[in-house]
């Protein structure tokens, strides 16, 4: 089993439920940057796959996607930690999907603490554009 995680915490429901299993495309941390284009024509769901919590690549994935103007679901999936939570939505993360293992040594409130996540963004603070 698997454990989603938005903004409100440990999700019941996925939201993406209803999406076509032909719209969705779960993508490699190593994927080709060049082919996201290509690869993601016609998808309302993507999921990154996390291997490692040390194993950035996906944010930088998420960050392309959406530069990309890619309107769809984008979510996380593997081994990212609390502590990452705000770097995913920076990225352009909509979710985390985790496992049942990590979200026992993870509790909900570790993830709420993070929740916040534009409240924490240091570039804007040093830029002076902090909420």
């Amino acid at each position: 089993m698997t454990v989603l995680i938005d903004n409100t915490g440990f999700l019941i429901a996925d939201s993406t439920r209803w999406i076509d299993p032909e719209a969705r495309i779960d993508l490699a941390s190593d994927t080709d940057p060049a082919q996201l284009k290509s690869l993601l024509i016609g998808k309302e769901l993507v999921r990154i796959a996390f291997p490692s919590f040390a194993d950035g690549r996906g944010f930088t994935l998420a960050r392309l996607i959406r530069q990309q103007g890619y309107k769809g679901w984008l979510r996380a999936q593997g081994h990212v930690i609390a502590d990452q939570y705000a770097m995913a939505r920076r990225s352009g993360f909509d979710d985390v999907e985790i496992d049942d293992d990590l979200a026992a040594r993870q509790p909900e409130n570790q993830w709420l603490a993070r929740a916040d996540w534009r409240a924490h963004d240091y570039q804007s603070r040093m830029r002076g554009l902090a909420a």
